[in-house]
């Protein structure tokens, strides 16, 4: 970094960490570090990250940054375009069996791992086999794999004891990245060092992770798309003040970041700054709905009049207007409708808005309410991964203040937030976001499968539903591979739960990624910037 470039950037972080209340010197010692390690110019991309990733390689965990970091270095064999549509990455072609039990690959040739060994198959097949065992999501959607084989160099067959219909939208690099065999062993793979400093056939090669500061990666020079990418390097700045982050984006500091970095109140507020933009492309592969879930082992939940009184008494539009400043859709089916059209039950709500009837049917519950007094307190456990989850938590105890219900709003750290819904199961109720991912029995299932509730096993069946019906219906559309007959199963599995409630979808949230107009080319997936970026460019001022 040159010293003038370096001095504006200390002056800049400078004020807007006085404006966040954030000390000055750690972006100071951020600067620092980063100059000494990166270079400057147009060939330099900056995202910000919040929060830390656990991880930078993404096949044993879950969390949004570590996909984001992972997917960089690793790849998988096949990305989505926007409709969901497979795209090549390592694989270039594929073939599925009539039957649905026997997958086929043909596998990209001439490809090198950063360290210069080639990509064969195996480490498709063993790092697919991995991902069954170690990822959170594995043990699901690949229950019905039986065999993963390199039948050849590049050839890979997947065999399946039960059809998979949604198997094909599973091989994202951040869902199922392919790892070097050569330098992993199954039974040591979530011990092993280059999780913190991964090798992969990707666009970017890792260099550096300052914990607390930033990830660098470096262009991969050897990277299988010739000319690609064109940033020479990528630098992750993690953020966790969301007014620095902000101020970040107006001062340059930062180029990109993704999953709504800056505060929605400030997205009308960006015109100000002609060089800032604002997409919510790019999040189709991982809609987000907001749901309120109840502990149905609570006794007041187990009267199915409560849990109307209370869908009453909520309303969706204010939901999307309070907790999300207009960036939400309402919903009353839980599948995502941009998604999952296909899928999506179009329904009425059977519930609406409606404080008079919420009122009566909490009278005839037997919870009457006498002069001023509540009907009864509960306490209402609100998702800390988003700050519209914790929002719509405060919106619904006042509420449901309205009719006689005391909530106390209960924010806690990610850890405690995990412990005390789906370990101790300390909840009354639970505003959560539920991810519907590319398939709703992979996203969806795990929410309202009597199968699925685990109380060591985090975004679970936390209500503890429990429905014959239903798990008939859910395990039947898993392995249905017609998809007009897959489509009725879910519609009708959605019809049960919009009566019975034992969830109540509220809102899908529209993700927002902002960027510096210079930046072009991370938005050509479906996965956005949690994509590889082999495309992205920074366009000259």
């Amino acid at each position: 970094m040159k010293n003038s470039s370096r001095r504006s950037f200390l002056q800049q972080a400078s004020h807007a960490t006085l404006l966040a209340g954030v000390p000055a010197w750690a972006l100071v010692e951020a600067s620092n570090a980063i100059a000494q390690t990166a270079p400057s110019g147009k060939g330099t991309l900056t995202a910000v990250l919040n929060p830390e990733p656990p991880t930078l390689v993404s096949f044993s965990n879950t969390a949004g940054t570590s996909v984001t970091v992972s997917s960089k270095v690793l790849e998988g064999l096949l990305e989505y375009d926007h409709q969901l549509t497979p795209r090549p990455q390592l694989a270039t072609s594929w073939k599925v069996s009539s039957d649905g039990l026997e997958y086929t690959f043909n596998l990209r040739k001439g490809v090198k791992w950063h360290d210069g060994k080639p990509f064969v198959a195996a480490d498709a097949a063993f790092s697919i086999l991995l991902a069954k065992r170690y990822h959170p999501r594995g043990s699901a959607t690949f229950a019905n794999l039986s065999a993963a084989e390199a039948v050849d160099a590049n050839t890979l067959r997947l065999k399946l004891s039960k059809p998979a219909p949604y198997l094909l939208l599973a091989l994202a690099a951040g869902e199922t990245p392919i790892l070097p065999s050569h330098h992993y062993q199954a039974d040591s793979a979530i011990q092993n060092p280059l999780n913190a400093a991964p090798i992969g056939t990707g666009p970017f090669r890792f260099k550096q992770w300052e914990r607390g500061s930033h990830i660098i990666y470096e262009r991969n020079p050897n990277y299988w798309q010739k000319g690609k990418p064109q940033v020479e390097t990528l630098i992750f700045r993690i953020v966790p003040d969301i007014a620095a982050r902000l101020n970040g984006f107006k001062n340059k500091t930062f180029d990109i970041g993704d999953s709504s970095p800056i505060p929605l109140s400030e997205v009308p507020n960006l015109g100000s700054y002609p060089f800032l933009a604002t997409t919510e492309v790019g999040y189709e592969d991982n809609a987000t709905l907001t749901m309120l879930e109840f502990n149905l082992e609570r006794e007041v939940f187990q009267k199915p009049e409560v849990r109307q009184a209370i869908a009453h008494a909520i309303s969706r539009e204010q939901i999307r207007n309070i907790a999300f400043y207009g960036h939400a859709v309402p919903t009353i089916a839980p599948v995502s409708k941009s998604s999952f059209p296909r899928f999506h039950l179009d329904a009425q709500d059977p519930y609406p808005y409606d404080i008079d009837k919420a009122n009566k049917l909490l009278d005839a519950a037997g919870y009457a309410r006498k002069g001023g007094a509540n009907r009864f307190d509960l306490t209402l456990y609100a998702n800390p991964f988003n700050e519209g989850f914790k929002r719509t938590a405060h919106y619904i105890r006042s509420a449901l203040a309205r009719v006689g219900i005391n909530v106390t709003v209960r924010e806690q750290d990610p850890g405690s937030y995990i412990r005390s819904v789906y370990t101790d199961r300390e909840f009354d109720f639970t505003v959560s976001g539920v991810s519907t991912m590319f398939d709703p029995t992979v996203g969806l299932q795990r929410i309202y499968w009597s199968k699925s509730f685990n109380r060591q096993v985090p975004w679970s069946n936390a209500n503890k539903y429990q429905n014959p019906e239903v798990d008939r219906l859910l395990e039947a559309a898993a392995i249905e591979v017609n998809v007009t007959k897959r489509a009725e199963l879910f519609k009708q599995f959605q019809a049960i739960v919009i009566k019975e409630i034992p969830t109540i979808a509220l809102v899908q949230v529209q993700n927002v990624t902002v960027y510096n107009k210079r930046v072009d080319g991370f938005n050509n997936a479906a996965a956005g910037l949690r994509g590889n970026l082999a495309d992205v460019q920074i366009k000259a001022a």
